[in-house]
């Protein structure tokens, strides 16, 4: 499984605040890793946020139907595209089009209710 790291800076990359996630839900938001800038999926459960590349790897489209909306049931995560499901846990693909793939994870932390890019 590959981890993205952030861009070199002195500061942690802000994405969010945590409440702008739902509890149980996802968003969408742009950040500048070393591939420059990305959009990533970030899913939580209560204080506890992973975040993910938002690119399947069946056929490298974003995961999200309309800006930042994900398709989640349980504890899965659906690629609107082609219906490849994806472990919200791990990024396992569990089923579709590219089972036994992950989706690439991207180092996050949570610090005073904000959501930032890990070191």
């Amino acid at each position: 499984m590959d981890t993205f790291t952030p861009a070199q800076s002195t500061n942690r990359q802000a994405l969010c605040r945590l409440d702008e996630i739902p509890d149980g839900g996802a968003t969408a938001v742009d950040a500048r890793l070393l591939d420059g800038e990305e959009s990533l999926i970030l899913l939580r459960q209560g204080d506890e946020v992973r975040g993910y590349l938002n690119i399947c790897p069946h056929a490298g489209r974003r995961l999200d139907y309309a800006p930042g909306k994900f398709l989640l049931k349980g504890d899965t995560l659906t690629c609107c595209v082609h219906g490849a499901t994806f472990n919200q846990a791990d990024g396992l693909c569990i089923g579709g089009p590219c089972r036994g793939e992950h989706l690439r994870t991207v180092a996050v932390q949570v610090e005073a209710g904000v959501v930032k890019l890990a070191q």
